[in-house]
């Protein structure tokens, strides 16, 4: 159907009649293309408030006239719109990367590279993406809790010590990337993964001591063994992290068991008091016990010193007198009793008389005698104590003198049975 078709006079009621006819007659096949775009131009130009002109081509009616559009005219349009969408999508592949991050960049999902800090342009979406990641910024993991020590997640937090107690741990995870492309592909949820890690190093270490170590003098060394072993997994599944510093926030046993636990920490505050009180009483006692224990060690070995000495000077003294005995044996005998009997009557109060000896006696005064006798013997026994305390002259004189006699009648009746 052309724009001149006969059927679209000027009579806008005779058209509709036509086409009215039309959609009752034969003509049943779809509309014309040029028609519902006559149609719809002739709507808008009456929006638009334009001129209508005639709905056919040689039609002279009075209706208002209007600009006729064309699909050349609205083709260009299209062309420049078409241009403009291009312009946006080809900048649509400008992205920025700043001096702490990294970008990496996606063909059809595929890893093609990694593009350093500043203006970067890759091809637009769906051909290319790209990822920019942060490698200087410090990712925390909380293990235990969330947020706060107070939001505890009991199934990270109980874990069981060497001895078989629960005890509730919390600590945080501190970490940097080291390698973007490990960090996004090498691992779907690299978080968690660090999560696990941790965790599972914790509960190693955890499992591996007892509670009193746990709860109290090794959270310092409880951290570093976890930082090297959370690295040795993470190294292990080459995740591109770095971990930096692993800090416990809390170790306790758990709610249910709290009174309980007070009650094991009191005994053991009394059991170290009780054993600083027995180490204070020892402290206190040994040293004395020591000192009276060398003391005696000390007389012991000065008792043994002048035992020695004496033996040693009996055995001298012994073997000058037979020295003497064998030059002059009537002699050294008859000396050898003298002085025993001297020394053994110096202390009785009787007088000893020879009567055979002098046919006269003088009889003294006997009482002058005994004073006399009485006076030398306590001048002889006054200096005793002090020469006894380095070597004590009577007594061993007195028990060699025994001796010697003994030995002297026992020569004496040797040479009687010889006889």
């Amino acid at each position: 159907m052309s724009l001149n078709d006969p059927r679209w006079g000027s009579n806008q009621g005779n058209g509709d009649d036509k086409r009215g006819d039309d959609r009752k007659g034969g003509n049943q096949g779809p509309p014309d293309l040029e028609d519902l775009w006559r149609d719809f131009n002739q709507r808008l130009s009456g929006m638009l408030g334009g001129k209508r002109g005639p709905r056919g081509g040689g039609g002279d009616g009075g209706g208002p006239q209007f600009p006729q559009l064309s699909f050349k005219q609205f083709g260009g349009g299209i062309g420049a719109l078409l241009g403009l969408i291009a312009v946006i999508w080809l900048a649509s592949g400008f992205y920025i990367v700043d001096a702490n991050q990294r970008g990496v960049v996606l063909r059809f999902g595929k890893y093609v590279e990694t593009t350093e800090p500043g203006l970067r342009w890759r091809l637009p979406y769906p051909i290319e993406s790209s990822d920019v990641v942060d490698l200087t910024g410090v990712r925390t993991v909380e293990v235990g809790y969330r947020g706060s020590e107070r939001n505890k997640v009991l199934r990270e937090a109980l874990m069981l010590t060497d001895d078989e107690n629960i005890i509730n741990i919390q600590f945080a995870v501190q970490y940097v990337l080291t390698s973007p492309e490990k960090y996004l592909f090498n691992n779907r949820y690299a978080d968690e993964s660090v999560m696990h890690a941790a965790e599972s190093a914790m509960r190693e270490i955890v499992g591996m001591n007892k509670m009193d170590f746990v709860l109290y003098e090794g959270r310092e060394q409880m951290a570093s063994s976890a930082h090297e072993g959370i690295q040795k997994i993470l190294d292990r599944y080459d995740t591109g992290i770095q971990i930096s510093r692993v800090t416990m926030q809390n170790a306790q046993p758990p709610e249910q068991v709290q009174a309980a636990f007070d009650d094991a920490v009191k005994a053991g505050q009394d059991r170290e008091r009780l054993r600083n009180e027995g180490e204070a009483y020892a402290n206190d006692v040994i040293p004395r016990a020591r000192g009276t224990a060398s003391r005696l060690i000390e007389e012991a070995n000065a008792y043994q010193s002048r035992v020695i000495a004496n033996a040693e000077g009996d055995a001298s003294r012994f073997t000058q007198i037979l020295t003497e005995y064998r030059r002059a044996p009537e002699v050294t005998r008859e000396r050898l009793y003298i002085d025993t009997m001297q020394q053994v009557m110096s202390k009785t109060s009787k007088v000893m008389v020879d009567t055979k000896g002098n046919g006269n006696l003088l009889f003294m005064p006997l009482d002058k005698l005994m004073q006399a006798a009485g006076s030398q013997g306590s001048h002889d026994a006054t200096p005793a104590p002090a020469v006894g305390a380095a070597a004590p002259a009577p007594a061993p004189r007195a028990d060699s003198s025994m001796e010697s006699r003994s030995r002297d009648l026992m020569a004496r009746d040797r040479e009687r049975g010889e006889r």
